[in-house]
C-alpha cells in the first residue's frame, strides 16, 4: 500500500460521498461502493420513502451475513487443506522411512 492518500467521491443510493483513500485501493474502494450502492437499492426496492439508515444496516447486515459465511467456508477449507497435508506428509514420510 502507497503511503499517499487522495480524496475520491464515491455514489450511494444517489448520495455523493468524499472518502480519504490510498491511491493503490482506489478501484477496490469504487467496486465496494458499487456493491454497496446496488445491495441499497435492492433493499430499498420500489419504496423511494424507504429511511436510507434502515436501508444501510439491511443492506451491511445482508453483506455482513455473506461475509461471516465465506469466512466460515475458509476455514472448513483451511482445515481440510491442513488434514490432507498432515496426511500427503505422513505418507511422504512412510516411504522415505521404507528406504
Amino acid at each position: 500500500m502507497s503511503g499517499t492518500s487522495e480524496a475520491v467521491s464515491v455514489h450511494v443510493l444517489d448520495r455523493e460521498y468524499t472518502v480519504g483513500v490510498a491511491a493503490d485501493e482506489r478501484e477496490s474502494l469504487m467496486a465496494a461502493a458499487k456493491l454497496l450502492d446496488g445491495r441499497m437499492r435492492e433493499v430499498r426496492g420500489s419504496n423511494r420513502m424507504a429511511a436510507v439508515d434502515r436501508v444501510a444496516v439491511l443492506a451491511a447486515l445482508n453483506l455482513a451475513h455473506e461475509l461471516q459465511q465465506v469466512r466460515v467456508e475458509n476455514e472448513q477449507r483451511d482445515r481440510e487443506m491442513a488434514r490432507l497435508l498432515e496426511d500427503l506428509q505422513r505418507k511422504l514420510d512412510g516411504l522415505i522411512d521404507a528406504r
